[in-house]
């Protein structure tokens, strides 16, 4: 079965304690589901081509269903109301390869 994944590029922040109190639910949300951080930076970045030097994250699920599932789920959907507009983010659910 393939793995699913998060990819979360953040273009910017505006309100760094809504974003913290957002992952102190987020964390255990993704947790429930199965899922577990592979990349969580916003310093060791080095942009190429036409990239941005932004705050990236992966999170790897078991499967391509369980990261959508954990998205829609109430724990997580409860973390991002908390999180609201403090950041404008870039969040692709996506299957791999393998």
């Amino acid at each position: 079965m393939k793995k699913g994944y998060w990819v979360v590029a953040y273009r910017s922040v505006s309100d760094e304690a809504a974003l913290q109190e957002y992952g102190k639910l987020a964390i255990p949300a993704i947790q429930a589901g199965g899922g577990k951080a592979l990349i969580r930076t916003a310093d060791a970045i080095e942009p190429r081509e036409s990239g941005l030097k932004q705050r990236i994250v992966v999170m790897q699920f078991e499967s391509f269903e369980k990261a959508v599932a954990t998205y829609n789920s109430a724990a997580y959907q409860a973390a991002l109301k908390v999180l609201g507009s403090a950041a404008e983010r870039d969040l692709r659910i996506v299957e791999g390869v393998d």
